[in-house]
């Protein structure tokens, strides 16, 4: 057997060799280290995320200029206070026509009546406390939350690593001065 022959069989064994083994992990369950994301996703969601806030602040019905957007493996999350439900189902049918886009997690809010100077201010000064509270809890830190206040109403969004993160969440931003009620639509990563 000549020396290129001899290269190209051992190149067609191993090409089949890693074959198999990327293969033979396909029906695995999934392990911790499988909710990790790699920095080609995280890069793909942040485009995502930004089309989805074009898309969002581009549109004349949808008016998305309050609503946060967060993406996880193609899974884009909004959150925020809306005026109308109208409003809600317009921004989820924008995020679901934006190319990468594989769900829509909708955790919009439809606003309860008109708010006042006074009642956004107060809401502004609730918002930052509660993310100065979350980054300055031990247990909640590392995770990024949306916060978003509606007289006095908090919601926090996000993917979280567990259902304990949820609630230590929850139970941070409803000790801070305030805080009227906590809704919480973080999401546990998969």
């Amino acid at each position: 057997m000549s020396k290129h022959a001899a290269t190209l069989k051992w190149s067609a064994a191993a090409v089949a060799t890693l074959v198999g083994l990327s293969l033979a992990g396909c029906n695995r369950p999934e392990s911790p280290a499988d909710k990790k994301v790699t920095a080609g996703t995280e890069l793909d969601d942040s485009v995502i995320t930004t089309k989805v806030k074009t898309a969002l602040m581009t549109d004349n019905v949808g008016k998305g200029g309050d609503t946060s957007v967060e993406t996880r493996k193609g899974e884009v999350l909004l959150s925020g206070f809306v005026d109308s439900q109208a409003q809600a189902d317009r921004e989820v049918q924008l995020a679901k026509s934006v190319d990468g886009v594989q769900s829509v997690q909708n955790k919009l809010m439809v606003k309860d009546g008109k708010s006042t100077a006074g009642n956004v201010l107060d809401d502004s000064v609730v918002t930052v406390k509660v993310k100065s509270a979350l980054m300055a809890d031990d247990r909640t830190r590392g995770t990024q939350f949306a916060v978003t206040t509606h007289k006095g109403v908090v919601q926090l969004s996000g993917f979280v690593d567990s259902a304990d993160e949820q609630a230590r969440a929850t139970t941070v931003a409803r000790n801070v001065e305030g805080v009227q009620s906590v809704v919480n639509d973080t999401s546990i990563k998969k």
